[in-house]
């Protein structure tokens, strides 16, 4: 996944696979999803982002599942 923001245009791009695009489809004038073959969410493009999303306040977390977590937790013997 891969998410890139350009400032000069406002624009927010989020790349979720590398898989080719068949299809684009208008969610309303300023959000596009790009879908492979299938049908499955490529990517997505957000024009005018710092109005459609809260873009200075960006964060990332991966949380793990429960099970992860509580193998991480626990030392190996």
């Amino acid at each position: 996944m891969e998410v890139k923001y350009f400032q000069d245009t406002d624009t927010l791009l989020v790349n979720f696979t590398d898989r080719e695009i068949v299809e684009t489809r208008d969610l309303n004038e300023n959000i596009l999803v790009e879908l492979d073959k299938e049908g499955n969410l490529v990517s997505m493009t957000v024009e005018h982002a710092t109005e459609q999303a809260n873009i200075g306040d960006f964060s990332f977390q991966h949380v793990m599942r429960q099970q992860q977590k509580s193998q991480a937790a626990s030392p190996s013997v």
